[in-house]
């Protein structure tokens, strides 16, 4: 019960809030020097050349990594919780942010243009593809990175989905304010961590065989080991979301969904494991 209530006593919408903040203003200072035409090349020019270069791309990262934890974090207790009274509406729009700042994150990978960043960036291309009927409209649409490069991604990644998210939260912020004095220990973690970690970036190698994606990405990469592209990487993660979405306040169908939703978490992280054994 110590243990509920101090979780609870922590403002971790707050938080979320805060490392967005970071997040997005880091990711205005790369964005001014970032050319999508050129990805690897713009970002190691960025760590190299511009001034603080390694510490802005260091801090984005960071940032964006609490961003998402910190959002999860969030997202639990408030279910656990169970106290606020959302609209079937205010419901779809709220969870909607956690698959939107999974994209925000993964166009990030895609971004960096190195090994990890093609590799995510052909997969999910492929995985698009494979979606019956609308598979070529939607690739034209996210990503197209064999015909446009990275551009559509680009302009998904610092516009599109910037806006969808800001239109999803939206009306959960008018609601609640967030001062940066009352989270400075979490700004101080993380200007700690972006000064003293080593932020990947992977170039092309030759013989490389084995590319592991982003960490939230290696159990998917390993389901497709065994499944087909549009299985592994549309209908498994759609069973998660949509129980989520669909999340009732009260009753059986909201303890299924949940006990559903552990499950397939649980699944996912044995599959992550695994893909860890092969780095």
């Amino acid at each position: 019960m110590a243990v509920k209530n101090w979780l609870f006593s922590i403002r971790w919408g707050g938080h979320t809030l805060i490392s967005l903040y970071i997040s997005v203003l880091s990711g205005l200072v790369l964005g001014l020097q970032y050319n999508p035409a050129e990805p690897f090349y713009s970002t190691a020019t960025l760590q190299l050349a511009v001034p603080f270069g390694f510490f802005w791309r260091s801090l984005h990262y960071c940032s964006s990594q609490a961003f998402f934890l910190l959002l999860l974090v969030h997202l639990v207790l408030v279910i656990w919780q169970n106290t606020a009274q959302f609209s079937r509406t205010e419901w779809l729009r709220l969870s909607a942010v956690a698959p939107v700042a999974l994209l925000l994150l993964f166009t990030g990978y895609i971004l960096r243009g190195d090994a990890t960043g093609d590799a995510a960036g052909a997969i999910s291309e492929n995985i698009v593809l494979s979606i019956p009927l609308f598979g070529k409209p939607l690739n034209k649409l996210l990503f197209d990175i064999s015909a446009a490069g990275l551009r559509k991604v680009y302009l998904h990644h610092i516009i599109g989905l910037m806006l969808l998210g800001g239109f999803c939260v939206w009306p959960h912020l008018r609601r609640y304010t967030t001062l940066w004095r009352n989270h400075l220990p979490l700004v101080l973690l993380i200007l700690a961590a972006a000064v003293g970690l080593k932020i990947p970036l992977e170039p092309e190698r030759f013989g490389l065989l084995h590319i592991a994606g982003p960490w939230f990405f290696i159990g998917m990469q390993e389901l497709l080991r065994y499944l087909p592209a549009f299985w592994a990487g549309i209908f498994v993660p759609a069973v998660l979301t949509i129980p989520l979405l669909l999340l009732p306040a009260e009753g059986k169908v909201r303890r299924w969904c949940l006990l559903f939703i552990a499950v397939w978490l649980l699944g996912y992280s044995v599959l992550s494991g695994f893909g860890w054994t092969m780095l």
